[in-house]
């Protein structure tokens, strides 16, 4: 595995951990609709939410969620709607972004909600 799919996995392993702690149900990770992927769907109350994951070890350009633009936003929008009418979802949905920096033997997390909008 390369280095940038190694980060990406502990990144996402990270995001878990982070939304299972603030209450967070985990339903399933990288789930895939035809060629859109959503990193995290996770259920808390009445929210079903759509979880991007992005890192970085290196902000010298910017923070991880930058990385989000239109097109990662109509992939996983489009990949979203598939699954809300899959599972006959009928309540609150949300697209949140989590963001983890790595710093040398530590990381920062940093979770922004209602982030396509």
């Amino acid at each position: 595995m390369t280095q940038h799919l190694e980060t990406g996995k502990k990144a996402e392993d990270i995001a878990a951990s982070f939304l299972l702690e603030k209450g967070y149900q985990i339903l399933h990770r990288n789930y895939r609709y035809g060629r859109a992927e959503i990193d995290l769907i996770v259920r808390k109350g009445i929210f079903l939410v759509f979880v991007e994951v992005k890192s970085l070890t290196n902000t010298k350009f910017g923070m991880p969620e930058i990385g989000v633009n239109k097109h990662k936003v109509a992939m996983i929008t489009k990949a979203a709607d598939f699954y809300v009418y899959k599972n006959n979802w009928h309540q609150q949905i949300r697209f949140d972004i989590v963001s983890v920096v790595f710093k040398s033997n530590t990381f920062e997390v940093t979770h922004f909600e209602d982030a396509f909008y």
